[in-house]
């Protein structure tokens, strides 16, 4: 959670919510048809176990930096949903396979303890170095980061630092393990970004099952229609004009029947997707159950019988008489349907292209991996030569593409904000990793920001920040060695690019909490003033703001004096400090009846007061454009009209929408965005996107009707915030997405029936 948490007062957390957790993965491990469902849901339950143990003996103060009593607020911690610690550091527990292969190595016993000490003896020092020099290891968690460090000191002359460190590792020594992970190959190099690794993509691939729907249709159109064109041609014998059973079968059409019927045995046991020909009322039934009879020398009755007639009469007069022009027609292209490989026979078949490349880097070229079937695997037993491997089949292996970011998100392999965010990490470590000479280091450290931003936030109170990668002991120790950038433009020209795709490619989305933290630690490595602010939890919101919410209000007002977004919301207040702010907030948070919300009220009325807090902070927009000069190629309008839309989009999904408070406050902070790009246009640009915001809504078939209802108060009031009329005037209003009662925008629209 982040400073989503953040406090002004001291506040406690109950067993209430891990208690309900617990529950709920209890009921899931016990009644999920699913068995890997169920033993997920089994391990989560496992998780909420420990939590609730450690809180109940003492052992676990949730909300505390340091939660974890006897453990610095440094150590990796296991995090359940929430940001409930269980109690467990993630680099604890039994050791690792590779831990006991080392100590197997050097013939000592299998204790973490011993390993530490004999990684600080001449011997083990020279094997880090090794390592250092090789890159052919892996960091998992920072932890394992710690004695490479050590070595990396101890050979640069930093003699006192690594015995520093040591001091500081030393008491954990026996319980956390400090040894890095030994790989086959060196790590990809620190520029490499890319969505999965090729070891992910072929799991996914592996992963992909049979589709029952299709392997239904696949068998009927393969196995049922042969055989049921085989039982009608043989029922044909016996019809004179079209009337089935004019003649009476003799000795050898029976025989040739027990052989048809032992022949559907056989395929029924074999194929057991489609179950249509059990049915006595279909053709295929009715066709099967008239053949048993007469090979057991009984005549069918008068019912089975016109069952029979109407059946063959029927089947010829729609697809004709078995081996006809259009009967033969029909069965082809049956066929060649059937025979179309299968998903995830496709998949299997990539995965095992796949299986042939490095598994821990990304792709530069997916053509290769998902190009068509070859002649040798056809000749292999795979599908035939030349088949095209479907789009559906290729997306696991294109999401490992390694290429720039932009090009990812033109590609469609980075679909969203919270997709980029989790590249972000890999961009950031790069730069993050340049500020030092010694390229083993550069390494080093930026696989040490790998890991450390796999590690799960914390739930904090009482205004307490997340622990900062700078804090872990082996970061801090060759801190003082970085050099700095040149004029920190790296780090600035990477959070200039990083906040031009996010507000270009994803303009209607609220910056998601991780990638604010990663916009906000290259501002901090490019020695910029721009404090970055998180979007806060509802439910444990406690009124207060930290000071840098009072610091991102003032550039937000500073940038957008005289604006229709200063208009529109009613920007006419500055603030001193976070006190003065969050008093702000809390007045400007009125309910429908225009009564001040209180501070401490229901998670709604805390979330009118959180939505003033990203109004009046503009969540970060401000801070990119004007202290980091996000600025687009081409402008603001298209990020302003990509916004409204994605507004419209949202109010379209309103209408039989089980949750559609979710649905409003999404489509709000679209709408906003939309305002704030549309206030940095050049001002025949803002005339042209408001007037194609008009005939969106006015033009006919443009938009639903009923949408353009249900939009049109927020649409006439920037309008006339636009042209500096007062906001209300003819019936405009202000679109906020938090209300403590029943929302305007959800007035008549239909909800879904319940069951």
């Amino acid at each position: 959670m982040n400073e989503n948490a953040e406090q002004q007062r001291t506040t406690t957390v109950g067993t209430g919510y891990p208690l309900g957790q617990l529950a709920k993965a209890l009921t899931t491990a016990r009644t999920h048809p699913d068995p890997e469902v169920r033993a997920r849901a089994g391990r989560t339950g496992e998780r909420w176990r420990a939590v609730l143990s450690a809180m109940t003996d003492g052992r676990l103060t949730v909300g505390s930096r340091t939660p974890v009593a006897g453990l610095p607020a440094w150590v990796t911690l296991e995090v359940a949903h929430g940001g409930f610690a269980t109690g467990a550091p993630s680099a604890g527990g039994p050791l690792q396979p590779y831990e006991k292969e080392a100590a197997r190595r050097a013939g000592l016993p299998e204790d973490r303890r011993v390993l530490f000490d004999h990684f600080l003896t001449e011997e083990g020092l020279f094997r880090l170095c090794e390592l250092l020099d090789s890159g052919a290891y892996e960091v998992a968690v920072p932890e394992e980061a710690a004695l490479l460090t050590v070595a990396w000191l101890g050979r640069a002359g930093e003699t006192e630092a690594a015995v520093d460190l040591v001091g500081e590792l030393e008491p954990f020594a026996g319980r956390l393990r400090f040894l890095p992970r030994p790989a086959e190959r060196p790590a990809p190099g620190p520029d490499a970004v890319h969505r999965v690794t090729v070891g992910e993509a072929r799991a996914a691939l592996n992963t992909r099952r049979p589709h029952r729907g299709v392997e239904t249709q696949r068998e009927a159109l393969a196995v049922w229609h042969p055989f049921g064109d085989a039982l009608l041609t043989h029922w044909l014998e016996t019809a004179e004009d079209g009337v089935v059973l004019a003649r009476v079968p003799d000795d050898a059409w029976r025989e040739r029947g027990a052989v048809l019927l032992r022949r559907y045995q056989d395929l029924a046991a074999r194929h057991t997707y489609c179950t249509r020909h059990r049915d006595p009322r279909q053709n295929l039934g009715v066709l099967r159950t008239a053949l048993e009879e007469a090979v057991a020398g009984r005549a069918p009755d008068a019912r089975l019988l016109g069952l029979l007639r109407a059946a063959v009469t029927g089947m010829v007069r729609k697809r004709g008489v078995p081996g006809s022009p259009r009967h033969a027609e029909l069965r082809g292209a049956q066929a060649v349907q059937a025979a179309l490989p299968s998903h995830h026979r496709m998949a299997r078949l990539l995965a095992d292209r796949l299986a042939e490349l490095p598994q821990d880097t990304g792709l530069t070229d997916v053509a290769g991996p998902t190009g068509p079937v070859t002649a040798w695997e056809a000749a292999a037993g795979g599908p035939p030569a030349g088949t095209i491997v479907p789009p559906a089949v290729r997306r696991p292996v294109e999401a490992a593409l390694s290429a720039p970011v932009a090009t990812l998100v033109e590609r469609g392999v980075v679909p969203s904000a919270e997709v980029l965010a989790r590249l972000t990490p890999q961009l950031v470590g790069a730069v993050w990793a340049r500020g030092w000479r010694d390229a083993s280091l550069r390494t080093l450290t930026a696989a040490v920001y790998r890991a450390f931003r796999g590690r799960r936030s914390l739930l904090l109170l009482n205004l307490a920040s997340q622990v900062r990668v700078e804090e872990l002991p082996w970061v801090r120790a060759v801190v003082p060695l970085r050099r700095p950038e040149d004029g920190g433009e790296g780090p600035a020209a990477v959070l200039r690019e990083l906040g031009e795709l996010a507000l270009t490619a994803f303009p209607g989305t609220l910056l998601p909490n991780p990638l604010v933290r990663e916009l906000g630690t290259l501002a901090r490595q490019s020695g910029l003033d721009a404090p970055m602010v998180e979007e806060l939890a509802a439910d444990i919101f406690m009124g207060s703001f930290s000071p840098k919410f009072a610091a991102v209000a003032r550039i937000a007002g500073e940038l957008l004096t005289g604006t229709p977004y200063e208009r529109y919301y009613g920007l006419d207040e500055g603030v001193a400090d976070a006190a003065d702010f969050a008093a702000l907030c809390s007045r400007r948070a009125r309910d429908a009846s225009g009564r001040t919300v209180r501070r401490f009220g229901s998670v709604a009325g805390n979330g009118m007061v959180i939505e003033q807090a990203q109004i009046l902070t503009t969540h970060n927009l401000a801070t990119l454009v004007a202290r980091a000069r996000v600025a687009p190629r081409d402008g603001w309008a298209g990020p302003a009209r990509g916004a409204f839309l994605q507004a419209w989009r949202l109010a379209e999904q309103l209408e039989n929408n089980p949750r559609p408070l979710g649905t409003v406050k999404d489509a709000a902070y679209a709408w906003r965005q939309a305002v704030f790009f549309l206030s940095l246009c050049s001002p025949p640009e803002q005339e042209s996107v408001l007037s194609w915001l008009a005939g969106e809504a006015d033009g006919p078939g443009r938009r639903p009707a009923r949408v353009t209802a249900r939009l049109a108060p927020a649409i006439r009031g920037l309008l006339n915030a636009a042209a500096g009329e007062p906001l209300e005037a003819h019936g405009g209003r202000r679109f906020l997405g938090w209300t403590v009662g029943p929302h305007w925008l959800l007035d008549g629209i239909p909800r879904p029936a319940r069951r």
